[in-house]
């Protein structure tokens, strides 16, 4: 029998589920393996999931810049490191475009300001030369697309918030300041996190709470 449009959405959700446990548990165990075979899958599930939800393209195309941008970022390389937070930066602009001509708070765009030029000066004299450029014109982007989740509503204002935590934490640790114990657990935590907040705010946003449950 044909699956049903429902049960394919619980199934890839499911799936998104247990690939975000595997790699959750395998940063928490150290076991480097399950985290590299784990992270690949995250986002095309997440995508896959959203696409039998009705999700816009522009919604799926910024999913899919964060699978390549995982992808990159498994690798040590510098080059994968700024071709990753490229393609992480095409993803932002992709939830930009979602987003659109939608209100926003002028006084949480005050603090998300307030916060970026606090960030990259505290970080700007601790990164390597070569990169401070190009993180300071991320983080731009990547806080204005934190900012302007919230016109979406609470999940996806909290995914951008979320977002923006864990690349923060990236950034410290490029920047070699001292690291929670399990970092790499806490940047993924919170952009799994990020990733889902934002898929759901903007499903339930576009189509209502129907559409965003299964």
């Amino acid at each position: 029998m044909k699956a049903s449009p429902r049960g394919l959405s619980r199934a890839l959700l499911a799936a998104f589920g247990l690939a975000t446990a595997v790699d959750l548990i395998s940063l928490l165990a150290g076991a480097e393996l399950g985290h590299q075979i784990a992270k690949p899958f995250l986002m095309p599930l997440l995508a896959a999931y959203a696409v039998t939800r009705g999700a816009p393209k522009v919604l799926t195309a910024a999913l899919l810049f964060g699978w390549g941008g995982d992808v990159l970022l498994l690798s040590d390389a510098d080059w994968a490191f700024l071709v990753g937070m490229g393609s992480f930066a095409a993803g932002h602009v992709c939830y930009l475009v979602l987003f659109g001509r939608r209100r926003t708070s002028p006084l949480l765009g005050a603090l998300y300001a307030v916060a970026l030029v606090g960030t990259v000066l505290l970080l700007w004299p601790d990164l390597p030369a070569d990169l401070r450029i190009p993180v300071a014109g991320y983080s731009l982007l990547l806080t204005a697309m934190a900012y302007r989740a919230s016109a979406l509503g609470l999940l996806a204002g909290l995914g951008g918030a979320l977002f923006l935590l864990s690349d923060t934490l990236i950034a410290t640790g490029v920047a070699e300041w001292p690291q929670l114990p399990l970092p790499d657990f806490w940047v993924m935590l919170t952009y799994i996190a990020a990733q889902y907040l934002l898929t759901a705010g903007a499903l339930h946003a576009m189509y209502g709470e129907r559409r965003t449950t299964v």
